[in-house]
């Protein structure tokens, strides 16, 4: 599954949100962790005074030994045993996490903090790094939580539009799901297109329409579901009519507990983060969001496979026609 996770860090309580969550990771899938400190040149600029002898070296060294420091204090909250790298760099962000995200890695990230996390999200280093890193990106509205604990999780919600880029993300649901316990919950949102009608067209029977909709959504993703049980997991469905962002929102507002995993190139051709379905879940769902980039997709979908299972998937049902 993952070989690392990697969590960058900013100094602040909120960025560190990020923790609970990461030892029910490391403890789940027995992977060491790098805890990465994120020094930007502007910051070294800005302290440095050479007529007052804070020369840039010196500056760099002190701050580099603070961060260590810091991730070292962190590092001894996690659970045993974990093996921590602490790692502190000097660069820009979003660069410096994309290089040390070598495929294979997971990177969890909180989505606001001192540094400037909060703007990370909104269209900055998280996009930056959604559409570089090709490896799995873990993002949480994190608030002033506990720090102390590990987060609990009890099921995976799977968005799904019927695309076959949408469902590269199961088999790796599949793998989560077994060594972390959770149920997967698959949902499929449908809803017509508007559509501008003259006096003169024929006009459709809305009510026959959503019906049909609603009976392709149910086979779509009866299909999938069956599939999951039949990889040893426990899986459950659910059918809504709406647009797909609030109705997920909606859906991991009334269940606790919940991880939402969705690919975010589907079938609507989400090229950006900004305004993506997936953007809108990660803005207003207080669940962690694991995200599978474009770039990882596209990988996945030039032959990657993960343990046999997108073959056993297309050989259960493949991919239906698009609804949403």
């Amino acid at each position: 599954m993952y070989t690392k996770i990697i969590v960058p860090l900013d100094g602040s309580a909120i960025a560190g949100g990020i923790l609970p969550y990461v030892r029910t990771f490391a403890r789940a899938c027995h992977v060491p962790v790098e805890l990465l400190h994120i020094i930007t040149p502007e910051v070294l600029e800005v302290l440095s005074d050479p007529a007052h002898h804070r020369y840039a070296d010196d500056v760099e060294t002190d701050m580099k030994l603070h961060g260590l420091s810091y991730l070292r204090a962190r590092a001894a909250s996690l659970p045993e045993p974990t093996a921590v790298e602490c790692v502190v760099r000097v660069g820009d962000p979003a660069e410096v996490i994309v290089d040390e995200a070598k495929p294979g890695t997971l990177v969890m990230m909180a989505t606001h903090g001192r540094s400037g996390v909060q703007r990370w999200l909104l269209g900055s280093v998280a996009d930056k790094v959604l559409h570089s890193v090709k490896t799995h990106l873990l993002l949480a509205r994190t608030g002033e939580q506990s720090q102390g604990k590990e987060a609990v999780l009890k099921s995976v919600v799977v968005p799904l539009d019927g695309s076959a880029l949408a469902e590269k993300i199961l088999p790796w649901v599949v793998a989560l799901s077994k060594v972390m316990d959770l149920e997967i919950i698959l949902i499929r949102a449908h809803a017509l297109p508007t559509t501008v009608y003259t006096a003169d067209e024929y006009m459709p029977n809305y009510g026959q329409l959503i019906e049909r909709l609603k009976e392709e959504a149910s086979s779509y993703i009866d299909t999938k579901v069956e599939f999951l049980k039949r990889q040893g997991v426990k899986a459950t469905s659910v059918i809504v009519e709406g647009d797909g962002a609030a109705e997920i929102i909606d859906f991991a507002r009334k269940t606790p507990d919940n991880l939402i995993a969705m690919s975010t190139h589907g079938r609507s051709g989400i090229r950006r983060l900004l305004g993506s379905v997936a953007d809108r879940v990660v803005r207003n769902s207080w669940d962690p969001v694991l995200l599978m980039p474009p770039a990882l997709a596209l990988v996945e979908s030039s032959g990657r496979k993960l343990n046999g299972a997108e073959d056993q998937m297309a050989a259960a049902g493949g991919s239906a026609r698009p609804i949403v």
